[in-house]
Order: C-alpha cells, then structure tokens, then sequence
C-alpha cells in the first residue's frame, strides 16, 4: 500500500519562544501541516494560552468542532481530530487512535472553542 509522505512541521517554524518545546515538531502530511486551524490550537498548547478555550457544556460541543474543522483540546495537551469515523490526537509521530477511557467522558478534561 502507497504511504503518504510525511512532513516534519517545527513548533519553531509557527511560533516564536514556545512555553512547552516538547514535542519539538510533529510528523504530519502536507496538508495537516498546513492547516491554519492545527496551527491555532498547536500555539495553544505549546503557549500555554487558552483564553479562547472554554470547557464544553455537551459532547456536542466537541462535535461542533470537529464539524466545522477545528481542533478541540483534552487535557490541556493533546490536540484531538476526528478522521474516517475515528477520534485521534496529535503526538510527535503523528495522529494516533484515541483510548475509549473513562476519562474520555468527562467533560471537564475538554477544552473547545
């Protein structure tokens, strides 16, 4: 099976003096790493600003986002994406299959926009 290239997307190439520098860049395709959207919510996260945030008050909330493209946040540190019927977060290799755990349903460990 043909596997995509993979682009290496630097924190250093979207933000200046990063908060958390851990990962210090993400393997994404082409088209994630030049998402606008993945941008906002990586700065979010490495910056530690969530001003824009809010915790959602249904998991329709959390839908909403997915719906219209951007990036809801769990746990203040992973950014979540919901691809072929599937919830997924970022980590430094890339976008990884999200656990069904318990504290997946609690909203509190939310954030959205």
């Amino acid at each position: 099976m043909y596997q995509k290239k993979k682009t290496k997307l630097y924190i250093s190439e979207i933000m200046e003096d990063p908060t958390i520098t851990y990962p210090a860049y993400y393997l994404l395709s082409s088209s994630m790493a030049d998402n606008e959207m993945l941008h906002g919510a990586l700065t979010s996260v490495h910056m530690l600003d969530f001003s824009y945030y809010e915790t959602p008050k249904s998991f329709d909330d959390i839908f909403k986002m997915f719906d219209s493209g951007t990036f809801p946040l769990y746990k203040e540190k992973y950014i979540v994406g919901y691809f072929g019927q599937k919830m997924m977060y970022l980590e430094s290799n890339g976008w990884r299959g999200m656990p069904a755990t318990r504290e997946v349903f609690n909203l509190e460990n939310w954030l959205v926009c």
